[in-house]
């Protein structure tokens, strides 16, 4: 009995493309950037470049997956990965307006960190059930 992959886009897929697209084009921005974002945001310029890299990375990872990956796992991940996003970005925010000059080193230390995490917790992720015919 043969077996055919189907191969249906859904809003889901578009999404998860989206948002590796969004990671891709955020990277781009804070590579060519990355000396007056880093003023801007008081952190070095090599972390703007290190966090670039990141986003480059597993953007470029969750698009790949798209097609051999759950949505439901891309879902998920997609959640804990913008909570994490906003919740730094929150702190980021509060420690700068508490004067700390540290807000956009949290910020942009999450970047570079969480992106690379989730492309190995989708990479890890069993693949997606193929339909049969």
């Amino acid at each position: 009995m043969a077996q055919a992959v189907t191969s249906r886009v859904t809003r889901q897929t578009v999404g998860a493309i989206a948002d590796g697209a969004f990671k891709v084009a955020l990277a781009a921005v804070y590579i060519a950037g990355a000396a007056p974002l880093g003023r801007l945001l008081g952190t070095p310029a090599w972390l703007m470049v290190v966090s670039g890299l990141a986003l480059l990375i597993g953007g470029g990872i969750e698009i790949g997956y798209t097609r051999s990956r759950s949505m439901r796992t891309y879902t998920r991940l997609m959640v804990a990965y913008d909570s994490g996003w906003v919740l730094t970005a929150l702190v980021g925010a509060l420690m700068a307006w508490q004067g700390s000059s540290a807000g956009g080193e949290v910020w942009i230390w999450y970047q570079a960190a969480a992106p690379i995490s989730f492309a190995a917790l989708l990479i890890a992720a069993k693949p997606a059930q193929t339909a049969s015919v």
